[in-house]
Formats: C-alpha cells, sequence, structure tokens
C-alpha cells in the first residue's frame, strides 16, 4: 500500500468512527507492530505464508464480532430514538428510576408530588415500549442519559 501501511489504515478508520473486525495479513511481521495491532482492536495479525485453516478462523471470528456489533448499534439507535421522545423532565426521572432511586425519593429530589412522578414513569413505560423497570434499566445500559 504505497503512503500507508496497515497500521495507518486502521488508525484512519479509528478516527473516522469506523469500527470494524480488522485481520492484519503481513510479510513482514514485527513483535511490536501486531502489539500495536492488537492493542488498537484488531481481530488477528498473520504472517504470510498463513494458514488457511488459521485465516478461516481469524475471518469467522471477524464475522461474528461484526454481527454483534452490529446488532449492538441497531439496537443502541433504537433505544436512543425512544428516549429522544421523552420530554425533558420525563428524561429526568428516566435517569433517577435507573439510577434506582424510589417515585418518593425522585419527587423529592425534582421538587414535585410523588403522584407527578407516578404519572411520568408510566408514560416513560407507554414510549419506551417496557413493562417493568428491569426492562427498562437493562433497555438503556450502555447509553448516556
Amino acid at each position: 500500500m504505497p503512503g500507508l501501511n496497515g497500521l495507518g489504515v486502521q488508525e484512519a478508520l479509528a478516527l473516522r468512527g469506523i469500527d470494524r473486525p480488522i485481520i492484519f495479513l503481513t510479510g513482514v511481521g514485527t513483535v511490536p507492530a501486531g502489539v500495536e495491532a492488537m492493542k488498537a482492536g484488531a481481530i488477528d495479525f498473520l504472517t504470510k505464508p498463513v494458514d488457511k485453516s488459521e485465516l478461516l478462523s481469524a475471518i469467522k471470528s471477524a464475522e461474528e464480532r461484526d454481527k454483534t456489533q452490529r446488532h449492538g448499534e441497531a439496537r443502541r439507535k433504537i433505544v436512543l430514538q425512544k428516549v429522544a421522545k421523552l420530554t425533558h423532565r420525563e428524561r429526568e426521572v428516566l435517569g433517577l428510576i435507573v439510577a434506582g432511586q424510589l417515585n418518593k425519593n425522585i419527587a423529592t429530589d425534582l421538587g414535585v408530588h410523588e403522584k407527578t412522578v407516578k404519572v411520568h414513569r408510566g408514560r416513560i413505560h407507554k414510549k419506551m415500549g417496557v413493562r417493568s423497570v428491569a426492562e427498562l434499566v437493562w433497555m438503556t445500559l450502555g447509553i448516556s442519559l
């Protein structure tokens, strides 16, 4: 690759927010380059000539990781779209629910009546499409409220 090596391509992809599994296949691999590639998220660092089964195993691993990442990204996008439909106050209440606060404590923290918190919780459950607090917590894990 004229002007850019594999590590440079990996870094350029990362800077652009492209997070896909990478397998390095090199004719002159060094231990430091392999360590750097793996630390940056490479699936594998193979040196030519490469064993066919080793390459196929690395490809299968990359495909599985990519599938898992894409599924997670799609799930996160759906949750963020649902959260975007909440009012500012509902997002505040959601954050406190996920933090494990009881209605009474949420009401005190927000300076509202407990009944108001219950109304917000009902709306949150409806907009988020959940039936329980546990489901709500699981849904919102990994996103920043």
